[in-house]
């Protein structure tokens, strides 16, 4: 029995094997736990191996590429045209290797594992920034219910809410005083655990010579330059920094037909946290990129002539990525003068 490909279906306690041989015949349907997919497929002769992208899909990944393997990990929903008839694991399993044999399917590069370090803890970076965002949400909540209204910013609550720590204040009873006092004292310990992880990003970015690089670009810093390593990788992997953006999901949607191209909003694709950041970089940096007398000074003064605000902070952030790609792909430094070509 000779497999050229292999596809697996994971699951969280069992996987699906499918394999096919050489002219795409179905020789192998096989489920396994979880943790003997690898020793079953680590006996095999070499072949292709391939998986959704999903969770656990890098690290099986690495330990079958350390075994001899071709991994080639898709998105799942470039997967799904090729499920037959009904859906379920072994069809599942079955189109996977189907679907790796295109000639023109999109494949995800295997995150290394100091990669895969990086991103965990942008994850639970991001968590932490949610909760305390929640429990601030929460604060105005109480105070609002008491008929005090508190303005934008973390500050001015921050400000309002030191008032109460004055016992005479007849605002707020006792017992709310008392759980006010417990909330600010929870968004501390948010803060300072947010403060350890950021402290922890720009060490990685003072030793990482790419991350470096891009923490130079304006409106990247070192929150968006160590996720876009981790998350990027071999900028080799994109034909083009348009590619990239469009990978973040910065570049239009298109819904062309009869030959008439027509473009809508953002396709918001790929990993909503790097758009995400990317956008907040570039509306936080536009002012200070607009009165420069640079080409891409130019370039944004220009277009904010004949488009939104707002249109232009996406612009500017599309414009960024690509900047990101040709910086790791060419491994040179951030360069005004031509940063708009």
């Amino acid at each position: 029995m000779s497999i050229f490909v292999l596809g697996i279906d994971l699951g969280k306690n069992v996987c699906s094997l499918v394999g096919l041989d050489a002219t795409g015949a179905v020789v192998l349907r096989r489920r396994l736990r979880r943790d003997g997919v690898a020793d079953f497929v680590g006996k095999m002769e070499p072949c292709i191996v391939a998986m959704e992208a999903c969770c656990g899909a890098h690290h099986l990944g690495r330990v079958l590429g350390a075994r001899g393997h071709t991994i080639r990990l898709m998105a799942p929903e470039y997967v799904r045209p090729y499920v037959k008839a009904n859906k379920n694991d072994d069809h599942d399993a079955e189109a996977i290797a189907e679907a790796a044999t295109r000639p023109t399917m999109r494949f995800v590069p295997v995150k290394s594992e100091a990669q895969s370090d990086i991103q965990a803890l942008h994850r639970a970076r991001s968590r932490l920034v949610a909760e305390r965002t929640a429990l601030i949400n929460h604060l105005r909540a109480l105070l609002l219910e008491r008929g005090i209204v508190v303005a934008q910013g973390r500050r001015k609550l921050e400000d309002v809410l030191g008032l109460f720590a004055d016992e005479d204040d007849s605002r707020l009873s006792s017992r709310m005083r008392l759980l006010v006092e417990d909330l600010r004292a929870e968004w501390r310990s948010l803060d300072e655990r947010i403060a350890a992880f950021d402290a922890e990003f720009v060490r990685m970015a003072r030793d990482d010579e790419a991350a470096r690089r891009l923490s130079t670009i304006p409106g990247i810093g070192v929150i968006n330059a160590t996720a876009l390593v981790a998350a990027v990788g071999d900028a080799a992997s994109f034909g083009r920094g348009r590619d990239l953006a469009a990978w973040l999901g910065l570049t239009p949607r298109q819904a062309t037909t009869g030959g008439k191209p027509r473009l809508l909003g953002i396709s918001k694709r790929g990993n909503r946290y790097l758009r995400a950041n990317l956008i907040h970089g570039a509306r936080a940096v536009l002012p200070r990129i607009m009165a420069q007398d640079t080409p891409l000074g130019r370039w944004a003064r220009g277009l904010l002539e004949r488009a939104h605000k707002n249109i232009v902070v996406v612009a500017l952030a599309a414009k960024l990525a690509r900047i990101v790609w040709a910086m790791l792909r060419k491994e040179r430094s951030f360069d005004p003068a031509i940063a708009a070509a």
